[in-house]
């Protein structure tokens, strides 16, 4: 994971365990973006895909730390998070050193998927 005070997270490639790199998600080394007008990055907790521009997300994700603003239609969001903050509090305070990387590798290892930000998005 790749760290940027205040403001996200860089995370590994689930893949091919390429912490900051990035690689081929399921659909091939790119898919294209899918952004709404509806999802922004309007708070703590969003989780976006990282790419290198329109159409190349691959399978590297990212936490917001706070409003992202520029970021939004940039970078597709998938998920945020509404429970267990003082996860992302302690990412967010995790000591860092050359390029930012944490000094001790950050483990997510597990998850519960409790919404779906897009059908969500898509009611409101």
């Amino acid at each position: 994971m790749i760290q940027h005070p205040k403001s996200t997270p860089d995370t590994l490639d689930p893949k091919t365990l390429n912490p900051g790199k990035g690689g081929e998600s399921i659909y091939g080394k790119y898919f294209p973006d899918e952004t709404s007008e509806n999802l922004k990055f309007t708070a703590r907790g969003m989780l976006g895909m990282a790419n290198k521009g329109p159409d190349t997300n691959g399978s590297q994700f990212f936490f917001a730390y706070n409003k992202l603003p520029h970021l939004n239609f940039k970078y597709p969001i998938f998920a945020k998070v509404i429970s267990g903050f003082e996860t992302l509090d302690a990412m967010e305070k995790a000591p860092v050193g050359p390029k930012d990387r944490p000094v001790t590798p950050i483990k997510i290892v597990d998850v519960t998927v409790h919404a779906n930000p897009i059908a969500e998005a898509a009611i409101q």
